[in-house]
């Protein structure tokens, strides 16, 4: 696969406590139907701490089934236990994700020959893996020859980095030529211009079609385009990150009537602003 585009960082719909299946299955169908380069299933923004091992493969076979052969399906596969980020992987190879997508491990605080060892683990049986650095959920900034070398690990295929932070962005690529996706809604257009590939995305959610869009122009050399449709979405941005994820996208989209607005705990539901960001996302 080519990694490059806009790939989503799905939300899980809840009803009462359950999965909403109806309500994931339309997000994953409108999701396809905008044509999104990716699908992330069970990642942070999908609530994967709080997601039960059966409940990780209905999602994924959904998801498979609606968008397989459309998009890529990467699923969530990293924790901060090695044992259970392997078999995780085995689990999602076996119902046939695209990828996994590895986040660093939290908590731990792994040294570097850990953070080694353990993605060297996570490659082992094959999957594709995509290294997730997102130090402001894992409390570890890797410097950039530090990531490096974790990307270079055979079975690495891209990078999400989520710092939102441009100078370590370029600094990773002068050394390395792992394909970067941003892991930050504010930032991922200008990581474009120097180099990224696309975008894990928050914001895509909402506003699927627009983002690719943005990413559409971009590639045509459409830079004002691209700039302009950017700047539009940014109070959007602004307001999912106005709380911690993935709360005010939950509010936003049950105020859109695409899932019930609902989170577990120890997430709380958020309210929706005052003021009108549903123009044009539908």
């Amino acid at each position: 696969m080519s990694w490059h585009g806009v790939h989503t960082a799905l939300v899980t719909p809840f009803v009462e406590g359950a999965l909403d299946l109806p309500a994931w299955e339309g997000t994953v169908a409108r999701q396809v139907r905008a044509g999104v380069h990716g699908i992330v299933v069970a990642g942070t923004t999908g609530e994967s701490p709080t997601l039960s091992g059966e409940e990780r493969d209905v999602l994924l076979r959904d998801a498979l089934d609606l968008a397989k052969g459309k998009c890529a399906v990467t699923m969530g596969v990293g924790t901060n236990n090695t044992r259970t980020t392997v078999a995780n992987v085995e689990r999602a190879q076996a119902l046939g994700a695209d990828a996994g997508l590895l986040v660093l491990p939290y908590y731990n605080k792994p040294n570097r020959e850990g953070l080694r060892a353990h993605v060297r683990e996570a490659a082992r049986p094959g999957l594709p893996l995509v290294v997730y650095h997102v130090p402001g959920r894992t409390a570890q900034r890797l410097s950039p020859a530090d990531l490096a070398a974790l990307c270079d690990t055979e079975g690495v295929v891209a990078v999400k980095e989520a710092t939102g932070d441009l100078i370590y962005g370029q600094d990773f690529m002068q050394r390395s030529k792992c394909p970067v996706l941003s892991g930050d809604d504010f930032t991922w257009l200008p990581l474009l211009a120097v180099g990224g590939k696309g975008v894990i995305s928050v914001l895509s959610n909402v506003a699927p079609r627009r983002c690719v869009a943005i990413y559409d122009a971009f590639c045509r050399g459409e830079l004002a385009t691209a700039a302009r449709e950017h700047a539009s979405l940014y109070p959007v941005i602004t307001y999912l990150f106005a709380e911690v994820n993935p709360v005010p996208a939950k509010a936003l989209m049950a105020d859109m009537g695409l899932c019930h607005n609902e989170v577990r705990l120890p997430l709380w539901p958020g309210a929706v602003p005052d003021w009108d960001l549903n123009k044009d996302l539908v």
